[in-house]
């Protein structure tokens, strides 16, 4: 395993199917991936890996998700995620070669690029966006909600 420290990850399109479900009194659901989960907290976890959430959405269903896998690094409703992830980065002492980053579209492209170029890791869903497949180094056979995230994990611990 390369010296990676940090799993950062997206939520609409890559820890869930991007699919937001919308009640007739306006009540919003998202569906989450149980082998996502288990690759967080029973794989990337325990083999030193801090999962940080960065999403440009905000939704209680991701902070009770978040809670659930005992994440503690999220951030919602940020649109230029870059920033943000260099703010913890900073605050710990660490640096972006030792990120990986896994993303679906083009608000996370910025970042994973610049991930990429210091020497972290890139890793995106079988659905995601073509820009982002393209400069990806690892590309689940899985879509996005769907193991995605657990299958990159895996691949980042080999």
């Amino acid at each position: 395993m390369k010296n990676i420290k940090y799993l950062v990850l997206d939520v609409d399109g890559t820890l869930t199917d991007g699919h937001i479900y919308m009640g007739q009194n306006g009540e919003v659901m998202k569906a989450f991936s149980c082998k996502d989960g288990y690759g967080i907290c029973h794989i990337a976890q325990p083999n030193g890996i801090t999962p940080i959430i960065i999403t440009g959405r905000v939704s209680d269903i991701v902070m009770n998700r978040a809670d659930e896998l005992k994440i503690t690094e999220i951030h919602q409703g940020i649109s230029d995620k870059f920033p943000k992830l260099m703010e913890i980065l900073e605050k710990n002492g660490d640096t972006l070669s030792e990120c990986a980053y896994c993303g679906d579209d083009m608000n996370d492209y910025d970042c994973m690029k610049k991930i990429q170029q210091a020497g972290g890791l890139i890793g995106c869903p079988a659905d995601a966006v073509d820009e982002v497949i393209k400069i990806a180094d690892f590309v689940s056979s899985k879509d996005g909600g769907r193991g995605a995230v657990r299958e990159f994990i895996e691949w980042l611990v080999e």
